[in-house]
């Protein structure tokens, strides 16, 4: 298993992201930076949309975007939720969004089960 550098779609000098507030190459050495540490997270997931490019041979991907996001919004809502072993709201709160916006994000990538609905015997 791989560790890796957090970091945000921004390039500012105070970018987690990126190594000494620029990115003067990428980790493989194609960019000249001489980086031997692990990947950003931005370098390790456009690494893999390359690959995913290769292994398509030059044909179009339809609705990449939404592919992408998902996975990656997945996968980071349950690193956090292993991570506050469950805890919903310490997560939020990691993750910066409402309690409500996480219960949703849950939902609709099936990380919880849904709400039940009411039936409707609503009495008389």
């Amino acid at each position: 298993t791989r560790a890796f550098a957090s970091g945000s779609s921004s390039n500012g000098p105070s970018d987690p992201g990126t190594r000494s507030g620029g990115r003067s190459g990428t980790r493989d050495g194609t960019g000249g930076g001489g980086n031997t540490g692990p990947p950003t997270l931005r370098e390790f997931v456009s690494g893999r949309v390359s690959d995913l490019f290769t292994r398509l041979g030059g044909e179009d991907c339809h609705g990449l975007y939404r592919m992408v996001m998902g996975e990656v919004e997945g996968s980071l809502l349950e690193a956090v939720m292993r991570k506050t072993a469950g805890n919903q709201g310490r997560a939020a709160r990691i993750l910066g969004i409402s309690r409500g916006t996480l219960r949703n994000k849950l939902r609709a990538h099936g990380l919880i089960a849904r709400a039940p609905q009411p039936t409707g015997g609503g009495g008389g």
